[in-house]
């Protein structure tokens, strides 16, 4: 089975998130896709972390509602994983993707990440290991009019990314969420 893993805070997850979970299962050669909420992303500060239990509740909740108002295609799945709640902290991919070929080696792991994270993705961690085992979507994002300075990998070094040109770009984000709340 190939099973795309979309990870993130989702603080909180919005309908832009499972709008495009239900686009990767029905465009692309994915079987499964996993959202992969993180009790602590390294590249984000932590304080502004709603907590880890009720993001995943959240997750959860937001999925099986979207399950009943749009059901996936035959054979596909959508479900929202805690894997990363039992890996040591901080929540790093490569850490996540080698502990996932590891418990579940009948799978192929797909990355499914925003742009906004290509432009960054020499700031991983192990992003090296990251490009050469696994193949990598990347879909479009805004950027509100700010210049992200690119620090992702030549193209020539990645061979198995490919970028989602043709999926929708979904008006919200949940850092203007939380600016709304407060």
């Amino acid at each position: 089975m190939i099973v795309g893993i979309y990870g993130g805070s989702f603080n909180p997850v919005h309908f832009g998130h499972i709008g495009l979970a239900h686009w990767v299962l029905e465009h692309t050669g994915i079987d499964a896709l996993w959202f992969m909420v993180t009790p602590n992303n390294p590249l984000k500060d932590s304080g502004m972390l709603a907590d880890g239990q009720e993001r995943l509740r959240q997750a959860r909740l937001a999925v099986e509602r979207s399950l009943n108002e749009q059901p996936l295609p035959e054979g596909k799945q959508l479900q929202v994983s805690d894997f990363e709640f039992s890996l040591p902290l901080p929540s790093y991919t490569a850490q996540t993707f080698r502990a996932l070929h590891a418990a579940f080696p009948e799978h192929e792991f797909v990355l499914v990440i925003g742009e906004d994270n290509w432009h960054i993705f020499t700031r991983w961690r192990d992003w090296e290991y990251i490009v050469s085992s696994f193949r990598i979507f990347v879909y479009p994002r805004r950027t509100d009019g700010q210049l992200v300075q690119d620090e992702s990998p030549s193209l020539d070094r990645c061979k198995g990314v490919t970028f989602l040109d043709s999926a929708p770009l979904f008006d919200v984000s949940s850092t203007e969420i939380r600016n709304r709340r407060h």
